[in-house]
Parts: structure tokens; sequence; C-alpha cells
């Protein structure tokens, strides 16, 4: 535990709670750090399956800490480079990390705070989240987010949303494919659970980390790089011991065990 992030663990599943309820969870350097540090320290961990991110309070992450910024705005600028480089480093940590990752949203998922969101595999938010990048409105440049929200939403959208600078609700963010579920305030625990749990216990890890490289790798290629990269990757991956284990089970008729 540190002071800014609750790590802990149920069963095969990793909680990385973001620890600045009285900021609304707001994000700072030291914040940052830790995010990595914990996702880099947890990479290699066989025991863990699943990553959880959460917020402690009313929101989930409402940004960067205003106080911060103002704290650093008369630092050179490439004291700003640094700052925002290890902000950019963290979220590519988290968007290719090896194991499925899980955001859990209450309340504000602004601005880098969305951007920790959309950096998840699958978004779960309460009715009462709310989502958006309003930086412009306030004379910021939303970097990170532009990647990010193009993968979710496409162009079209995207461009929409950071140019107005207007935050959505957690429906019509489902609705235009930023998030993956919305549920009920109260149900929004057990379906996080839930669905942390099926992934851990339920799907191969290696075929899971196999699959999320695979699907990184393409995003880059075009169609015909892609099916020839597809075909190869698919070869190997017929290689590993989990394919084996699969087929295993189903010659056997019984469902396959990944512990």
């Amino acid at each position: 535990m540190t002071d800014t992030l609750v790590v802990s663990s149920v069963n095969a599943v990793l909680l990385l709670t973001l620890n600045r309820p009285e900021r609304h969870n707001s994000l700072d350097a030291a914040l940052v750090s830790e995010i990595h540090k914990a996702l880099e320290e947890t990479r290699d961990d066989a025991g863990i399956r699943v990553v959880v991110l959460q917020g402690e309070g009313e929101s989930f992450c409402a940004g960067h800490d205003p106080e911060y910024l103002i704290s650093i705005s008369p630092n050179p600028p490439m004291d700003h480079a640094g700052e925002s480089l290890a902000f950019l480093r963290m979220l590519y940590e988290l968007r290719a990390f090896p194991k499925p990752t899980i955001a859990r949203v209450q309340g504000a998922a602004i601005s880098g705070g969305c951007c920790l969101a959309l950096a998840c595999d699958i978004v779960v938010a309460a009715e009462e989240a709310r989502f958006g990048f309003p930086d412009v409105r306030f004379g910021f440049v939303p970097g990170a987010a532009v990647p990010l929200l193009v993968e979710r939403v496409g162009a079209a959208s995207a461009r929409e949303l950071l140019l107005r600078g207007n935050v959505v609700d957690a429906d019509t963010a489902m609705d235009l494919g930023m998030i993956n579920y919305v549920v009920g305030a109260g149900e929004l625990d057990a379906s996080v659970e839930k669905l942390a749990f099926e992934i851990a216990e339920k799907t191969s890890p290696e075929a899971v980390r196999l699959t999320k490289r695979l699907y990184f790798d393409v995003l880059s290629m075009d169609f015909a790089g892609a099916m020839r990269h597809t075909a190869a990757f698919e070869a190997l991956a017929r290689t590993t011991e989990s394919h084996h284990a699969g087929l295993d089970a189903i010659r056997e008729q019984r469902k396959p065990s990944w512990e």
C-alpha cells in the first residue's frame, strides 16, 4: 500500500485503487509513477490473471490535479516534456499490458482520468459516470487522448469530442463506443467482479496474452499484411502448451483447467 495507490489482490485479480478521494483521485507525478511501478511489478506475475483499475470515493479520476499543474507551471519546457512523457509511458504500459485490464468507473473520468479508462481493455461504468476531455475549454491540449479516443470511437466522433471539449454521460459514452458496459451504481462492484473472475477462471492466460499481442500487432498493418502475420502467429500459437491442453479437454469432453 502507498499513500496514493492501494495495491491488493483477490485470488488471481489485482486491484489498483487510486487513493486520493479528497482530490477526486486526480493525477500528479507521484500517482502516475505508482501506477507505472505497480504494472511493471505485475507484468510477469503468473499468479495474476486480470487487473482492475478503480478509484476510491466519488470519482474514478478527474484528470491531472490543478494544484499540481499550477505548481509546475513555471518550470522550463524540458521539465514539462519529461512530465508528459512519464504519463504517456504509464498509459502505454497500461494499454499494452499482457494481462486483461478492466476499468471500474464511477463519477468523473475526465481528461487524464478518461485516458486511464480508455487505455484499459474493458470499461464498466456506473450510470452516473461522466466521460470526456474538456481540455480545450481551459487552454489545454489533450494530446494523450487523441490515439486512445480514435481507436475507441473512430476519427469523426473523436474529432468532435476533442474540439468541443464536452463531457458525456455513461449511456452516450457507450453509444459512442468509449466504454463497454453501463450498470446501476449498486451493481458496479458485482459486475466488475463477475467479469474479472470469468476471465481469470475460464480463459488460458497464455492464449489471452498472445491474442492481445496479436491485436496490437495488426492495428498498424494493412489487411494483406495482417492476414499474413495472423497466419504465422496462429501457427506458432498451435505449438503452445495451452493449445494442447485445450485440445485434450475437447477430446476428453471436459472443461479445461488453467491452474
